[in-house]
């Protein structure tokens, strides 16, 4: 059924049902009661973009992702599914949309092409320009992840330097001296990734505080980039006996490498990190972690972000989530040589 058959039934224009549907322009009471009675009988609901017409909006968000070239770690996956899963709660539909690279086009449509109501923004680097573009266009953002300075805008984010400083601490606890960081890629940390770099901040204090040597690695995020990180951390750093990572996808590559070099964990290597819950629960043996709780930050991203919608000109709100440790089994006393 469409604004057609109605207009035919009730006897009048097509514009005349767009009107008394959109209420932009008024229509006399006769004939709107007319147009409503068809609407009722014929059971009729106006589709989005009528609805949107109605209210001056899309009814669409947009959520920036990593360029479409680059496969998605399961955390940035998690974060996608939470927020469209939200949206759908508010009856909003969901924009994808790479950035970066070859991508910049497609960014910038939906910044200049009215077709969301506001954005949500993944993987912020400390100097970001997609946030810089998003305020000179006063369109309604929301970050997952904060720049350098993030004064003036909304965001949720995790704690990464306080949870691996934390992760530092309990390996120190356990006796641990010389501990490495696995980190994400090296261009990443090049490029400024914000997690990366917070990861690298906490790490470095805590070593500092309780007087550690620490490594610092960079891996791919993948199996193979893990077992490969790790055989040769393995093979420059033989005194390290355990590993703090922000680096999840790496995980089973590190699990793999540390089994080849005939290493029994906790017995003879401790692992911890921040991670998704099933990631941590998968590993073997259960990984000590902080658990990322994607499924709430992305729910609270699209919150604040209807919020924002609703008053642009409300003070800009931000949470920042710091999880506590869940103490599994992949941690425990460094072993006396």
């Amino acid at each position: 059924m469409n604004i057609g058959e109605i207009a035919r039934r009730a006897g009048v224009s097509r514009s005349t049902v767009s009107y008394v549907l959109s209420g932009k322009r008024s229509v006399s009471e006769g004939t709107r009661q007319r147009i409503q009675s068809v609407i009722d009988e014929l059971n009729y609901r106006p589709n989005a973009s009528a609805r949107a017409l109605k209210e001056g909006r899309t009814r669409t968000l947009g959520l920036v992702i990593p360029p479409a070239s680059q496969r998605l770690t399961d955390m940035q996956l998690g974060f996608v599914a939470s927020v469209v899963e939200a949206a759908a709660r508010h009856d909003l539909d969901v924009l994808l949309s790479p950035s970066g690279g070859d991508h910049d086009r497609s960014f910038e449509r939906i910044v200049t092409g009215r077709r969301v109501d506001g954005v949500i923004l993944m993987e912020i680097r400390l100097a970001d320009d997609r946030v810089t573009r998003l305020t000179n266009a006063g369109l309604p953002f929301v970050t997952i992840g904060r720049t350098a300075e993030p004064h003036g805008m909304s965001w949720i984010d995790i704690d990464y330097a306080g949870l691996i400083a934390r992760c530092v601490q309990h390996l120190a606890d356990l006796g641990h001296r010389q501990v490495a960081l696995v980190n994400r890629s090296a261009e990443l940390v090049a490029a400024g990734y914000g997690p990366s770099h917070r990861a690298l901040d906490g790490f470095r204090t805590a070593a500092l505080e309780r007087g550690l040597t620490g490594v610092e690695v960079c891996s791919g995020d993948d199996t193979a980039s893990g077992e490969a990180c790790m055989e040769q951390l393995l093979a420059t750093h033989p005194e390290v006996t355990a590993v703090a990572t922000i680096n999840e996808a790496a995980l089973p590559g590190m699990q793999r490498a540390l089994t080849g070099a005939g290493l029994s964990v906790p017995r003879d290597f401790s692992v911890t990190g921040v991670a998704a819950q099933h990631w941590a629960e998968d590993f073997r043996p259960p990984l000590t972690a902080a658990d990322v709780p994607m499924v709430e930050m992305g729910a609270e991203a699209v919150a604040l972000l209807l919020e924002i919608i609703g008053a642009p000109d409300a003070v800009p709100r931000h949470r920042l989530y710091s999880p506590p440790i869940s103490l599994r089994s992949s941690t425990g006393p460094v072993r006396a040589h």
